[in-house]
This record gives C-alpha cells, sequence and structure tokens, in this order.
C-alpha cells in the first residue's frame, strides 16, 4: 500500500483481532462496502464509509507478533477515519464489572480473552441495512443491501474503487428513492418507508453521537421512529457506539442459540431476557463471546430462498 492520504501506526495494548472485530460490521460475504483477507492473514482488510468529512477508504494490516496496527487511508474522511481507528478496533470497550458466571460463558472468555466490540461512530450506516434485514432471510437482506450501495452509493476513493468497494449512499440519496425503486432492490414499501424516515432524522442521530449522549438515548431516538423497534435499535448501537448491553430481540437465532449453549435447549425471547438478566451491562458481550466459540445450536432444513415476487437482482 503506498500513496495514501494518511497513514497511522498504532499499538493497542492488548493483542488486537483486526479481521474479527471488522467483521462485526460485515453484511453478508459480499458486502460491498467491506473486504476481509482470508482467516488467518493478517490483511489488509478493506473498508469503504461515509465519514461526516466525507468518503474514506481504509486500509488496515496487522504488522508484528506484538500486535501492531498499521492503517492507510483515501479520501476526503481519512484523517476522521484514522483519528477513530482505535475505537472501530475495540479500544473503547469496557470489560469493567463482567463476570464470566457460567462455565460455558467461562470457557469462551478463557479461549477468546481478547474479544473486543468495536464502534464506527456512524449510526445510519448500520440503521440502513438493519432495516433492510428486518423480517427476511439473510440471502434477500444482503442481495437488497448490496444493490442499494451499488446503485446508489459511491465507488470508494483511492485503490477501493479499483477493489469494487462501495461508499454507502447518504441519507440525502436514500431519502430521495422513489418507493417504485426501492421494489427492485428487494425491498417491501414497510421498509422502504421505514429507511426513508430514518434518512430524513439522520442528523438528529449524528448530533446524539457528537454529544455522546449514550446508548439508551439513541434507543430512545431509533425507537421513535415508525418501522424501527428493539431488533433494529440493537442492531445499530451495537455496530455504531459498540454497546456491550445490546441484545437483538427477535432475532431468529439469537435466543435458540443462546439457550442451546446455556441451558441446552432452544428457549424464546422472554426466557432469553431472563436468562442474560444477572449479565447486565453485559448482555451482548455474552452474546459475542458464545458467538466467538462458535455455539450455536446445530441447523436443520433447507435455507429458504429469495421470494419470488421481488425482481431479480
Amino acid at each position: 500500500m503506498d500513496g495514501s492520504d494518511a497513514t497511522r501506526v498504532w499499538r493497542p495494548d492488548w493483542p488486537c483481532a483486526v479481521r474479527s472485530t471488522l467483521a462485526q460490521h460485515r453484511r453478508g460475504g459480499g458486502d460491498p462496502t467491506l473486504r476481509l483477507a482470508p482467516p488467518g492473514e493478517r490483511g489488509p482488510h478493506w473498508r469503504a464509509s461515509r465519514t461526516p468529512e466525507g468518503p474514506v477508504t481504509l486500509a488496515v494490516e496487522s504488522r508484528d507478533a506484538a500486535g501492531e496496527v498499521r492503517a492507510e487511508a483515501w479520501g476526503p474522511g481519512a484523517r476522521w477515519a484514522l483519528d477513530q481507528l482505535p475505537d472501530l478496533l475495540g479500544a473503547a470497550d469496557d470489560w469493567t464489572g463482567f463476570e464470566p458466571r457460567h462455565p460455558v460463558v467461562a470457557e469462551a472468555q478463557r479461549r477468546h480473552p481478547h474479544v473486543r466490540i468495536g464502534r464506527t461512530g456512524r449510526p445510519l450506516e448500520a440503521l440502513v441495512p438493519a432495516i433492510i434485514e428486518q423480517k427476511v432471510t439473510g440471502k434477500e437482506a444482503f442481495a437488497g443491501f448490496r444493490a442499494l450501495t451499488r446503485k446508489y452509493g459511491d465507488p470508494a476513493p483511492g485503490p477501493g474503487k479499483e477493489l469494487g468497494l462501495w461508499v454507502q449512499p447518504g441519507a440525502e440519496v436514500v431519502a430521495q428513492v422513489p418507493s417504485w425503486e426501492w421494489l427492485g432492490l428487494h425491498v417491501d414499501p414497510a421498509r422502504s418507508r421505514a429507511l426513508v424516515t430514518a434518512a430524513r432524522h439522520a442528523p438528529a442521530f449524528e448530533r446524539l453521537i457528537e454529544r455522546s449522549a449514550g446508548s439508551e438515548a439513541l434507543d430512545r431516538a431509533l425507537r421513535s421512529l415508525p418501522g424501527v423497534g428493539t431488533w433494529t435499535s440493537a442492531e445499530v448501537r451495537q455496530r455504531a457506539l459498540g454497546d456491550a448491553d445490546a441484545v437483538s430481540f427477535g432475532d431468529f437465532h439469537v435466543a435458540k442459540d443462546t439457550g442451546w449453549a446455556l441451558v441446552g435447549r432452544e428457549i424464546d425471547d422472554v426466557e432469553l431476557a431472563a436468562l442474560l438478566e444477572p449479565w447486565k451491562p453485559h448482555r451482548g458481550r455474552v452474546i459475542l463471546l458464545l458467538g466467538a466459540a462458535g455455539l450455536r445450536r446445530p441447523r436443520r432444513g433447507q435455507r429458504t430462498s429469495l421470494r419470488g415476487h421481488f425482481p431479480h437482482v
């Protein structure tokens, strides 16, 4: 990598798992905004984003066994992205007060002691794909997000363009997408209305981030919008704020997988809330640790296909 607009070398005080932390923000294997090096490689890992200063292409890699991280950035948002790099990779994640409390969680922590929750500081960037993912299969949701980004987003700056990376469309663009165009993007009217409304309120979310108003304030603001509920808010707070207590209640897999791992059977959201209560304010961290340990119930049956009444993308 050379010819970047800005560079940074950063040495975290823990063995930072760059790839797995960045992967928390990936929307499917074909995510046009994120390209990760194969597992086991140090990088570079590539990310395209729309910062308050403008678009950026960010390349991040681990440089030595001690955990030195090198990053390069291109585009108007280069300096902002490099200033925010430690937060993106989990430096602001606070484990204070966390206790495993359960032998399965304790073992997961022992095997993955350096798992961190990164935060982007970009609420709309997390909100748009979260709304698209509401109540549909992952395959359908990821196809819709790819189509939206490639049609209405921007090619990433610098080498990002040659790599096929794209920057998500900004709030002004999302708010102006015509209703009939959303159907061609695998997004039904209920979700498209929520997306347009969310885009129109994006400046309010940005101000909350700038003022460090906290997760509860962002949660209230998000859930005040039609079409944004508990699940969507949690998905956004996990990524934008690195909220270690945010749990995606309503997710098809989270309650079932957590119950299978901790009590040996699938449970529902009511049981999940009671089960996780002792871990507050680290309930989301428990989910993350179980996922890092690969503790998911066995999947059975055929995968659901894309719904046929949407145009093919």
